[in-house]
């Protein structure tokens, strides 16, 4: 399986469970690697035979700055499920990053993986 990864995809949202979380929102950044066959648009050079990543990438960050979820697991399924509706994505990994999350202690960075496929 290829891997085509996007790296850094960033989005305001208003994700959280806290009040301050939903009325102010804050940037969350999104790492996605896609798994597919490319082997079928390198023969032909042929974009329409495999995942447009850039379409991909704007997908990504729609989601991120549409509608509110409690939970960064809520949000990484539907960046998950977004990735997997391009019929030539076989699997995805998602990583979700919220380093303005509403911790009382020194951070750098909370993130989520998920990894899904179409089996």
């Amino acid at each position: 399986m290829d891997r085509v990864a996007l790296r850094g995809l960033r989005a305001r949202g208003h994700h959280g469970v806290f009040e301050r979380e939903r009325e102010e929102g804050q940037t969350f950044v999104v790492d996605v690697v896609l798994g597919l066959d490319t082997r079928p648009a390198a023969e032909g050079d042929d974009l329409t035979r495999t995942v447009h990543y850039g379409v991909v990438a704007e997908e990504v960050v729609a989601v991120v700055a549409g509608e509110p979820v409690d939970l960064i697991e809520t949000l990484a399924q539907r960046v998950a499920d977004t990735c997997l509706a391009h019929p030539e994505v076989q699997e995805v990994e998602v990583v979700v990053h919220k380093p303005e999350a509403p911790i009382t202690v020194p951070f750098d960075d909370v993130t989520l993986t998920i990894k899904r496929s179409r089996a």
